[in-house]
């Protein structure tokens, strides 16, 4: 697991200048998910957060149909995108511990964002849901997706 220095995260232009799977992957993963939601390019898909027990960091939003995962990694399981999440955290951490829940608030509202401790849109350097939008388009969803339900079915 990847952990950023808190310097370039609480830096506007260092943030925006990280790579993209940096950038949605550690601060801005709530915009992605967001983004994703705004107009799916799959049916069926909803937010997922990762909140971890207090006074411990490692919160994280993606999107989900309660089986496949989307977030800065691309497609995955659900459960090994919260196996890898967990093991990345209380590996770091111990006694690290989190709960998962579904959003039920605005992922681009400044407001819902900064109360849960996170940035809105209009708190980044530049327009970060443009660019999640061009993340999300890059990818293949059909062969994405396709390629995370084999793993899923080989799986049980």
């Amino acid at each position: 697991m990847y952990f950023l220095d808190p310097a370039k995260k609480h830096d506007p232009e260092r943030r925006w200048a990280l790579p993209d799977r940096i950038f949605f992957g550690h601060g801005a993963c709530h915009i992605l998910a967001g983004a994703y939601l705004r107009n799916p390019p799959l049916p069926g898909f909803y937010a997922e957060r990762i909140i971890p027990a207090e006074g411990y960091w490692g919160n994280h939003i993606y999107a989900t149909n309660g089986k496949l995962a989307f977030d800065y990694h691309g497609y995955s399981t659900r459960s090994r995108l919260l196996a890898h999440h967990r093991k990345g955290w209380s590996g770091a951490y111990e006694g690290w511990d989190c709960v998962i829940e579904i959003v039920d608030f605005d992922l681009f509202s400044t407001s819902e964002l900064n109360s849960r401790k996170m940035l809105g849109p209009d708190q980044y350097r530049y327009d970060p849901i443009s660019r999640a939008r061009q993340f999300i388009d890059r990818v293949d969803h059909a062969k994405a997706s396709a390629k995370a339900a084999r793993l899923l079915a080989s799986t049980g």
